[in-house]
């Protein structure tokens, strides 16, 4: 095998790993967000409305990245 071939191979190799990893925690994050963020209705109050809105932001900043919208856009 050429050196070029081990590197793409290698870097073939950290790509799936690293995509596996966020596939596990998209699904975990769809878990969560179908089960409300384990909450009830009668439990919600602004804290709750916070934190979800700091995991929004977060996800808007990667989804931004992901499909240069926002400050990404060209």
């Amino acid at each position: 095998m050429t050196r070029r071939a081990t590197e793409n191979t290698k870097a073939l190799d950290a790509f799936i790993a690293a995509k596996s990893e966020i596939d596990a925690m998209l699904e975990r994050l769809a878990a969560l967000s179908a089960d409300h963020f384990e909450n009830s209705p009668d439990e919600i109050n602004w804290g709750h409305v916070g934190t979800l809105n700091h995991y929004r932001a977060k996800l808007r900043e990667i989804a931004d990245m992901a499909f240069n919208e926002g400050e990404d856009a060209e």
